[in-house]
């Protein structure tokens, strides 16, 4: 029988009230030493998550429970998205790159320098309709061997980038970032969101046509324990957020209107299912899952 625990909705704004889901939340497995980066496949009804620590990436069957190996050694990796052709891109930050798993399995690599110098270690990444791929390169992978390879910074300071997907030319974005994390465009793609873990708020920028990003200002202050990490819209435009023992939600004019809670540190979630209305949630040593009356926004490979 699955593990569950009680859901923990806190109501901060009226605006909150409306969200509910199943009264127990599930525990889908738990022994990882930080969970990372759940990506949900709808094809095949899996999900793909990272185990950062142990180097592997696991796999989730929605038909049977099952918990199985997906990648090992996975070079690190920590946050994966899919494109717009249903292929797993993924940020290894122990080998300080950008990939993509092509359908045959095969590896290429999308982004693994700048202007000749090693990225630092790739964190989280999301694409655009238009094929780029966007990434952020905090040093997490080369401070010490526990989440990737201990290694000299090439590269000053932590940076966000757009691979071009035309070119293949890597370019920054924003390059004032003290640790940029996770990232998410909003329902037009006009916006781009981006954690800042060490500076506790997340950032919005207006996207140009020619993938340049304007000034940016802050879009949401986190408190004393809300150092953010991934990020996910839903298709109202909501950004729910991991930060700390919990997953903020906010408001698209920026307020926290509420939270769920849980007992581990949250990394990063997807809404996934057939119908996106299922949070999945990497909280350090577990995968968890939410049945929930809002449906995440609508994927890469589903714009047209």
């Amino acid at each position: 029988m699955m593990d569950t625990i009680p859901t923990e909705f806190e109501v901060l704004d009226e605006r909150f009230a409306v969200i509910s889901g199943d009264d127990r939340v599930e525990v889908l497995h738990t022994g990882t030493r930080w969970a990372e980066g759940p990506v949900y496949f709808p094809a095949g009804r899996f999900l793909v998550w990272s185990d950062i620590p142990n180097e592997r990436m696991l796999r989730w069957d929605e038909m049977t429970g099952a918990v199985g190996p997906f990648r090992q050694p996975s070079g690190y990796t920590n946050g994966n998205t899919i494109d717009r052709e249903g292929r797993l891109i993924s940020c290894e930050q122990g080998n300080r790159r950008v990939t993509r798993t092509e359908h045959d399995g095969s590896i290429t690599v999308i982004a693994d320098r700048w202007q000749g110098r090693r990225l630092n270690s790739p964190n989280d990444v999301v694409v655009r309709s238009d094929g780029s791929i966007w990434f952020t390169d905090p040093p997490y992978g080369i401070i010490s061997n526990y989440e990737g390879v201990a290694a000299e910074q090439e590269i000053d300071g932590c940076h966000v980038y757009r691979a071009d997907p035309v070119t293949g030319e890597v370019r920054i974005v924003a390059d004032d970032f003290v640790r940029p994390n996770g990232l998410a465009f909003s329902l037009d793609e006009r916006l781009l969101y981006v954690a800042d873990t060490r500076a506790r708020h997340i950032r919005v920028f207006e996207v140009g046509e020619d993938g340049a990003l304007g000034a940016g200002r802050v879009f949401a202050e986190g408190g004393e324990q809300d150092k953010f990490d991934g990020l996910r819209l839903d298709e109202t435009g909501r950004v729910w957020a991991a930060a700390g023992r919990a997953v903020l939600c906010h408001d698209p004019d920026g307020t926290l209107i509420g939270r769920l809670r849980l007992p581990e540190y949250t990394a990063n979630l997807v809404f996934g299912g057939l119908k996106r209305n299922r949070l999945f949630i990497a909280a350090s040593s577990s995968l968890y899952s939410l049945m929930t009356n809002v449906t995440g926004a609508r994927p890469v490979w589903a714009v047209r």
